[in-house]
């Protein structure tokens, strides 16, 4: 069994900053990249960004490009999302996710799950 246990999450002001953890567990398995993405009220769940784990390449939704950053420490086998300068349009729970592809931004190639954490960006 693998788990990958999110936390946060939170409710902050326009403006603010918010840093997501994701640690992995369990089984072993193999993970070359790990990302995260977001599902808003309504919408369908979209890709936010992605790190190669070996290699530690990154990439980004246009949308948050400049704003977020992503990093990840292989000895604590955990994977981070720092969000600054929020706007009201990030509100969503944020999901991590592990593939074996290298640098997917498409959710079919991911193959473990978290269970969530929200984030609110009040205006």
């Amino acid at each position: 069994q693998v788990q990958l246990v999110e936390s946060g999450g939170g409710l902050v002001q326009a403006g603010g900053s918010l840093r997501l953890s994701c640690t992995a567990s369990g089984r072993t398995f193999t993970k070359n990249s790990m990302g995260w993405f977001r599902q808003a009220p309504g919408k369908e769940r979209e890709f936010v960004a992605a790190i190669s784990w070996p290699i530690g390449t990154r990439i980004y939704a246009d949308s948050v490009k400049g704003r977020f950053t992503i990093s990840r420490d292989i000895a604590k086998n955990t994977v981070y999302l720092q969000m600054n300068s929020l706007k009201p349009e990030d509100t969503a729970v944020y999901y991590c996710a592990a593939s074996q592809m290298y640098g997917s931004r498409t959710l079919r190639d991911y193959d473990y799950w978290g269970q969530g954490t929200q984030v609110t960006v009040s205006s």
